[in-house]
């Protein structure tokens, strides 16, 4: 969910203002946390270039490409600074890129249901309590109000950088899990055109393909599960 398709479903100042502050979270608090998992993973199992290269850090600055920034406010997805990892150290090289790889979409859907389950509860507070009887019209209704929504597109945001990071194309996770199925041959004979099939994947994205839309409906759907799940310790209370 980003600030371009806010505007264009001509949402509301507080929604487009909403959008902003949850992209920029996501941004400098959330990617972060994404490359740092693909680092403490590929540490873990004996790989020390991340920390050699001091990535080992929830430091934005160290993670942030600006590119990749502009597109998580304008289109909801994006990207940081691959986190380097040399292979060799692992004991099963293909296992490690695998698991090194995953860890950072988890990360995403695991940051994905905490946010959730705080929406949840503001959610609670807000409809399901005295709050809503007493706040209702007023600054602080309106004020936690825009915090659901912040918390709903952040949901929204992680869920859709875990499905599109594993899309099994270079240079994308999923692709480092394709590795370890696939064998080396057919694997490195793909990555020769790993350039053109990333911008051949944006392509299919922002032309507006068919593409585009089973990627939202999956975002969608798995947003619904997480919010499901997260609603049901709330559901004990009504």
């Amino acid at each position: 969910m980003g600030v371009l398709d806010v505007i264009l479903n001509r949402g509301s100042f507080i929604e487009i203002f909403s959008s902003i502050i949850s992209a920029a979270i996501v941004v400098f608090l959330v990617m972060p946390v994404h490359e740092y998992a693909h680092g403490f993973v590929a540490e873990k199992l004996g790989d020390p270039t991340p920390r050699w290269q001091g990535r080992m850090s929830l430091n934005p600055i160290k993670h942030i490409d600006y590119v990749g920034a502009v597109m998580i406010f304008l289109v909801g997805f994006g990207w940081a600074k691959p986190v380097q990892v040399d292979s060799r150290y692992f004991k099963n090289e293909k296992r490690g890129m695998a698991l090194t790889a995953l860890a950072g979409p988890v990360s995403n859907l695991i940051v994905a249901t905490i946010v959730a389950f705080v929406l949840q509860l503001v959610t609670f507070i807000l409809f399901k309590t005295e709050f809503y009887i007493e706040y209702y019209g007023t600054y602080i209704y309106q004020f936690v109000s825009i915090i659901e929504l912040i918390l709903l597109y952040i949901t929204l945001i992680n869920v859709s950088l875990a499905v599109f990071n594993l899309i099994p194309i270079p240079p994308l996770d999923g692709s480092k899990i394709l590795y370890a199925i696939l064998p080396d041959r057919i694997y490195w004979k793909i990555m020769q055109y790993e350039r053109y099939l990333y911008i051949g994947l944006l392509v299919l994205i922002f032309a507006g393909s068919g593409f585009g839309s089973a990627l939202s409906n999956i975002t969608g759907n798995v947003t619904e599960f997480i919010l499901y799940v997260t609603s049901l310790p709330f559901e004990l209370f009504i």
